[in-house]
């Protein structure tokens, strides 16, 4: 059966995928947070962040229980994060797009699969500066178990295995390069693995294209945390100030504050050597990823056309 046999069943079809995509968008959500935060997402209501409290059926319906709540927990009416309904509208669209890229086949069940995953690790990656092994074991076992499914020959999937293998490998050689260089690590091996899985569903020349449009997003993701730093730095800045003339009033000392948060300068020093100043790469990875799977097909004729393949 396809979604292109009649208007009414592609209305249904992407009806019934974005709220599907919205629901899995919201679970994923929930297991990006546990897992960040070492719980289990496999077991355990889901509940609120700051108060605990169970949460219903009423509370967990995507997008619109955030908008009947008005942004606020319905028991302690602390303010839940804007992130939960715009990452649910997102991977609705995501979802929806999958199915119009692929159509009602297995080929779509397991690219979707390997979407849900990307958007979980991003997720996680965001906050912990880690990507989680477990959703590239999924990914993984996706792939091989949609095999014998979907048409591909074995020297199609040998293709692929090599292009996994290649990039994989050719990422860990070079980060290992760039780490002596820079005295310091460049890449994360979860970010080599996440290359090399992408390798097995995109191919050779479809993660080529990854690798550059990552590298592009990455840049342009690093600028936008670092005016945004220089930004939150500055009025800081102007709040140390502030608080220093303060303690000159009351006959305080602003030298003797400086460990206290008296020198925003340090401050920001500190932050980055804790780490705070690390750019997460598996975001960038993923939407790169997540692009070329879904339209990345036109990008990679005309690049083949260039080629005369």
């Amino acid at each position: 059966m396809s979604i292109w046999l009649d208007n009414a069943i592609l209305i249904f079809c992407c009806c019934v995928s974005a709220w599907l995509g919205a629901v899995f968008g919201s679970f994923l959500n929930c297991a990006a947070w546990r897992i960040a935060h070492g719980e289990s997402f496999l077991k355990g209501h889901s509940h609120c962040v700051s108060c605990g409290h169970e949460l219903g059926i009423r509370d967990l319906v995507p997008v619109f229980s955030w908008l009947a709540m008005r942004g606020r927990c319905r028991y302690c009416k602390a303010k839940i994060s804007v992130r939960y309904p715009l990452t649910e509208l997102f991977f609705a669209v995501v979802t929806v797009s999958c199915l119009l890229r692929f159509d009602l086949t297995v080929l779509c069940l397991r690219n979707w699969i390997f979407l849900c995953c990307l958007f979980c690790l991003s997720l996680v990656d965001l906050e912990t500066f880690t990507i989680p092994d477990g959703c590239l074991i999924v990914a993984l076992a996706a792939w091989v178990i949609a095999l014998p499914f979907i048409g591909m020959s074995l020297g199609e999937a040998g293709l692929h295995v090599l292009a996994g293998v290649v990039f994989g490998g050719g990422i860990l050689g070079l980060s290992l390069i760039l780490d002596k260089i820079l005295g310091k690590d460049s890449l994360g091996g979860g970010d080599i693995k996440l290359f090399g899985v992408t390798g097995l569903y995109l191919g050779m020349i479809g993660t080529l294209f990854v690798v550059l449009f990552s590298a592009v997003i990455g840049l342009a993701f690093a600028a936008f945390l670092r005016l945004k730093g220089s930004g939150d730095e500055a009025a800081g800045g102007d709040a140390a100030v502030s608080k220093a003339a303060d303690n000159e009033g009351k006959g305080g000392n602003a030298a003797d504050n400086k460990g206290k948060g008296g020198n925003a300068a340090e401050n920001a020093a500190d932050e980055d050597d804790a780490g705070l100043g690390h750019i997460p790469f598996g975001p960038s990875i993923s939407l790169a990823a997540a692009f070329m799977l879904l339209f990345g097909q036109g990008i990679v004729a005309w690049y083949l056309s260039l080629l005369n393949m």
